[in-house]
């Protein structure tokens, strides 16, 4: 409630920057793509594009480089459970021509911001509409606070890119947006966007590699599990603290208990936790079973330092490849 009343207010403000004008609308500096390419396109011809958070972001500068004007709202090293939209996020969310956001339970201060402007709308583009859903759930031993009420409707997890398929149907779909809004720029988009996805397929086997070949087919994680559509599409079964949209960082003392009995019955090597996780319970579950603790990466966003060394999707997809053959074998 807090939240919403917090967009209101702004929205209302933010009109006087529409009537006395505000100039040109820079990108984020910590947020632009760093790409430079020699046949740039001038910057007053560049469609701008905004997105939420890394994932989208990054598969839209994989097929658009250096040819749009390109921002991602939630900073390297944010949460996005705790975002508030400046009133700079909001002017560049309705000046943009493309928007690009999860479109799930927790976007819906997007919505209030979209279905306040009048005139020209940017195009919009939810990941959840561009993929598969499914339903938010709960595996054994979860941590589930007494606080919650359930309201009888379905709650769908958000975490829709974790699936590679789901990538390569969102890629494909960005693409053909940027197609449309830039058809001058149209064969370069496809071009791109060709090649990234036959990178991605190329991910998607490799994670079959591992899973065929695994000796196990459990995952641990002492964190949250945004993880489900991975799960799904590898067909893993997992255990883990927290569901994947929970916003709970201390699990009760029996979540704990059963997840140290579980690694210590199957002599599970590794317990994973999630970048930019505290990390605590997985700790806890270590020390108490001498199972190694590795990061997996949701890709949902990165640390500064990681964005700064040009980490990708694909390359933080990649190590989760490296850590889930050790986990299964």
């Amino acid at each position: 409630m807090r939240k919403k009343l917090t967009i209101a207010v702004m929205i209302l403000t933010l009109f006087c920057f529409f009537f006395t004008g505000c100039g040109s609308i820079p990108a984020s500096p910590a947020a632009s793509s760093s790409s430079q390419e020699e046949d740039s396109v001038p910057e007053k011809d560049k469609i701008s594009v905004v997105c939420t958070i890394f994932p989208q972001y990054d598969f839209v500068r994989q097929i658009a480089g250096d040819t749009v004007d390109l921002k991602m709202l939630i900073r390297p090293g944010g949460d996005v459970h705790y975002y508030e939209p400046t009133p700079q996020d909001i002017i560049d969310i309705c000046r943009c021509d493309l928007f690009i956001y999860v479109g799930g339970e927790s976007d819906t201060w997007a919505d209030s911001i979209l279905d306040s402007v009048d005139g020209r709308k940017p195009e919009i583009l939810s990941l959840m509409d561009c993929s598969e859903t499914m339903a938010e759930e709960t595996s054994e031993g979860m941590w589930l606070p007494s606080q919650h009420e359930e309201d009888g409707e379905t709650e769908y997890d958000e975490h829709v890119w974790t699936s590679v398929s789901n990538s390569i149907r969102i890629v494909s779909s960005i693409c053909d947006t940027l197609c449309r809004l830039d058809p001058d720029h149209a064969s370069r988009y496809r071009e791109r966007s060709s090649a990234y996805i036959e990178e991605l397929e190329s991910l998607k086997r490799d994670f079959e590699e591992v899973v065929q070949n695994a000796q196990r087919n459990i995952i641990v994680f002492g964190d949250r599990f945004p993880l489900l559509y991975f799960a799904e599409e590898f067909g893993l079964d997992y255990r883990a603290a927290f569901s994947g949209c929970s916003s709970s960082t201390e699990a009760g003392a029996e979540t704990v208990a059963y997840l140290i009995d579980l690694v210590r019955l199957e002599d599970i090597p590794v317990v994973f936790r999630l970048e930019l996780s505290r990390g605590s319970i997985a700790s806890a579950i270590s020390e108490a079973t001498g199972a190694e603790i590795r990061t997996f990466y949701s890709c949902h966003n990165l640390s500064r330092q990681d964005f700064e060394n040009g980490e990708t999707y694909i390359s933080m997809m990649r190590k989760n490849v490296q850590s889930l053959k050790e986990a299964l074998n």
